[in-house]
């Protein structure tokens, strides 16, 4: 079975099983409709908060942007920049690092110190919370130094090289390194979701317009990027249920636990109900693909409307 084909079988069983999460399935047709009469736009590469130079600087700046694409339950704490989310933060602190000083080679990455990130991302690291994030951050960076170094001689061309224009073969590539290895297990279940590894090509694509680096025959074989965002979307569009424990724990903004199953459940059925949607457009006659759904779902998560309602929230090194 190939790489998003477990990942699909594994969040459609882990739907089957859910106690804390499930899919409206009336609601979900409804939100067919929407797309189908009235189909919002996916977004263009934003270059006012991401970098673009040269072919190979733009390349690192994606790479090394989504190798720390994680810490959404550390936001709260995050000395965030007037008007910009967590994410955003993050990113436009890096695209000004890269347009002042171009990317960190491998070599760089392989010695990188949590005190030389925070000061690039402009935050504190005396804070206890935020200490513990940008370590994560730095051993992230770390390790992406040390695998382009073992497995590309240092060139995250090489990455490209060897993925061969296949997305699926850029995030099973991706996923050998432990922060991008998102595998849990729920009973006696496996379930892998990779969120962070199948986001890499997918942001390659719109970053170079599905050309060069970002040229890939298969991308509409990715599945959603399962994060906190895009289940508090299908959540607050009717498409998914929580239980109402579940819903009081969001409510009081308690963290949930890496790989708890309510956390696995918000991730993985929400993965499934994007697949029960793309299954339902297609039958309708539109092309449309997960990856596309998960682009418009995260714009829609930047509506104020959205925002203001709390989502669950962990520190979870992937996503």
């Amino acid at each position: 079975m190939s790489f998003c084909d477990e990942i699909r079988e594994a969040a459609a069983a882990v739907a089957a099983r859910a106690r804390s999460v499930r899919i409206d399935a009336d609601s979900l047709a409804m939100f067919a409709d929407v797309f189908e009469y009235e189909k919002p736009t996916a977004p263009d590469y934003d270059l006012a908060h991401h970098h673009r130079a040269s072919e190979g600087s733009t390349l690192a700046f994606i790479v090394t942007l989504d190798t720390i694409n994680f810490g959404s339950g550390y936001w709260p704490v995050l000395r965030k920049r007037p008007g910009l989310s967590g994410y955003m933060t993050v990113a436009t602190s890096l695209k000004e690092r890269f347009d002042s000083s171009g990317p960190w080679s491998a070599s760089e990455l392989v010695g990188i110190e949590a005190r030389e990130v925070a000061e690039c991302l402009g935050q504190d690291a005396s804070h206890p919370e935020i200490g513990e994030l940008v370590g994560r951050f730095a051993r992230a960076l770390r390790d992406l130094g040390g695998w382009l170094t073992t497995r590309f001689g240092g060139r995250f061309e090489g990455l490209v090289e060897e993925s061969a224009g296949s997305a699926e073969r850029m995030a099973t590539l991706l996923s050998e390194m432990p922060f991008y290895h998102d595998v849990h297990r729920y009973g006696g279940l496996l379930v892998p979701l990779f969120k962070r590894a199948q986001i890499v090509p997918a942001d390659l694509a719109l970053a170079f317009a599905g050309e060069g680096p970002g040229r890939f025959s298969d991308l509409d074989r990715l599945t959603i990027f399962a994060d906190n965002l895009v289940p508090h979307v299908l959540r607050r569009r009717g498409v998914l249920r929580y239980s109402s424990a579940l819903a009081e724990t969001i409510e009081r903004g308690e963290l949930l636990l890496v790989g708890s199953g309510e956390e696995v459940e918000i991730r993985a059925v929400a993965l499934h109900a994007v697949e029960l949607l793309v299954a339902d457009l297609r039958a309708r006659g539109l092309t449309t693909s997960a990856r596309e759904i998960d682009q418009i779902l995260w714009v829609q998560g930047q509506d104020p409307a959205v925002k203001r309602h709390p989502r669950h929230r962990c520190r979870s090194v992937y996503y």
